[in-house]
């Protein structure tokens, strides 16, 4: 039997802690096949992203229609999109493949490099929120898209409010840049999860917001409904936060392989 696939449309990290390179790492540990389209080709490392070069539209039709039109797909994640053009076109391609889809709207770096042109922002809430089965923006990306600025757990509500008014199903706002428990809110709107994780001392953290994008992405694929697969998630990407180590001069990658040596 084959594993569910599990399609990641989102930028290279050269680095390997964030990325389609991340995607693929989470996509394997959680037991589904991941494949890629590669939007964009960074020059990243722990201390950064040193350069940043979108790829031509053509050339993400055709990675994408290559595999959706032999291969299918079971769920699609988006990443890293870094132009309008390219969120319209991801869009479209989306539009017509009858998969859940996970958005995560990367606006910034672990680093605070910029990832997404300013004129990109209005396509993300026209075209590609309004298909998102979940989305999962940071708070950053919250005040970026919204302009609702988060600094307490009290106002997780309203930023979630804020997103689910450009039509996703469901968000998770993620509250990690939080002080105390690592604490995100999945909510459609009507029903309320609230997922919380003990703070772990540990600042390898590259990479965290692709990781939770994609376990969630590749649950689904397996079946499961968005509040399991946001759960099983969040349980993964805290056992790679705490297994995180240093690489590099800067700061390291969360550890997408745990589960193996953790067995």
């Amino acid at each position: 039997m084959r594993p569910p696939r599990v399609l990641t449309v989102a930028g290279s990290d050269s680095g390997g802690g964030a990325g389609i390179q991340a995607d693929l790492k989470t996509m394997l540990a959680l037991g589904t096949h991941g494949m890629s389209v590669v939007t964009a080709v960074t020059a990243q490392n722990s201390l950064g992203v040193q350069g940043a070069w979108p790829l031509p539209v053509e050339v993400v039709r055709a990675q994408y229609r290559s595999v959706v039109d032999d291969i299918g797909v079971d769920a699609v994640k988006t990443g890293m999109l870094a132009s309008a053009e390219l969120v319209e076109t991801v869009a479209e391609l989306i539009a017509g493949t009858a998969a859940p889809v996970v958005v995560d709207p990367v606006g910034v770096s672990k680093h605070g490099d910029s990832l997404l042109a300013a004129s990109a922002l209005t396509s993300v809430r026209a075209t590609l929120l309004p298909l998102a089965t979940v989305a999962t923006p940071n708070l950053d990306e919250v005040a970026q898209l919204t302009g609702v600025r988060v600094e307490s757990e009290g106002q997780l509500r309203e930023a979630a409010a804020a997103v689910l008014a450009y039509g996703p199903r469901w968000v998770v706002v993620k509250g990690g840049h939080l002080a105390g428990d690592a604490v995100d809110l999945l909510t459609d709107g009507d029903e309320e999860y609230w997922l919380r994780s003990p703070r772990r001392d540990n600042r390898h953290t590259h990479g965290t917001g692709c990781t939770l994008a994609s376990a969630i992405a590749a649950h689904l694929a397996r079946g499961r409904t968005v509040p399991q697969a946001v759960r099983a998630a969040k349980e993964y990407v805290t056992g790679a936060l705490a297994a995180g180590f240093a690489l590099g001069e800067g700061i390291g990658p969360v550890d997408h392989g745990w589960t193996f040596r953790d067995r």
